[in-house]
């Protein structure tokens, strides 16, 4: 009953969340989307527009951690959840908190990137390709004989790679999945360089 709540993007993202389950369980989680729900967000503003009173659980669905937070219930899993949203910067801003958890003693973190397109009143505002999707990492200090991952920062914006073909957080992923030694990209706020190591 609470999964048939959410709207598609809280299905395709807890697709994801899910495949990692059972043994993803009791390890704290970061769920990150750029935009979230905005369909959602627009019906409810029409709503309001029009005098009419919101609904209780569509506003309760609306909020940025309701996906995460679905999971949590429906799984009894009481540890930490985050949920971030941090623009052009949403994947590593994500990896940045998930790595803070695993330096405050979490053996392993699950992060969740999930996104779609923006509702159509906020499409003239679209800077990067869209489409639904979402993928799911379990994240833990390297360990021998196994390829490692670093990602740094800079504040002056690093030469983005070619045009992308995809949404950022897809690009990541092929990043890790094609075995590329090396991501730039031109976020918001920084440039970013992912690296492969081994």
């Amino acid at each position: 009953m609470l999964r048939r709540r959410l709207p598609g993007i809280g299905r395709v993202a807890l697709a994801s969340a899910y495949a990692c389950a059972p043994s993803a369980l009791g390890i704290p989680a970061v769920f990150a989307s750029r935009h979230g729900d905005t369909g959602r967000l627009v019906s409810m503003l029409s709503e309001l527009a029009l005098g009419d009173a919101l609904s209780p659980t569509a506003f309760g669905l609306s909020v940025h951690n309701a996906i995460g937070a679905v999971r949590s219930i429906d799984l009894i899993d009481t540890e930490n959840l985050v949920a971030v949203s941090a623009g052009r910067d949403t994947v590593e801003t994500a990896v940045l908190e998930a790595c803070s958890l695993l330096a405050d003693g979490a053996t392993e973190v699950m992060l969740v990137h999930y996104d779609e397109p923006v509702a159509t009143p906020y499409a003239p505002f679209e800077d990067e390709p869209a489409c639904p999707f979402s993928w799911a990492w379990r994240l833990g200090a390297p360990r021998a004989g196994e390829a490692s991952f670093t990602l740094t920062w800079s504040a002056t914006a690093e030469p983005a790679d070619a045009p992308q073909q995809l949404p950022h957080g897809l690009n990541v992923l092929q990043f890790i999945l094609a075995g590329k030694r090396e991501l730039t990209y031109r976020g918001e706020h920084a440039g970013w360089r992912w690296r492969r190591h081994g």
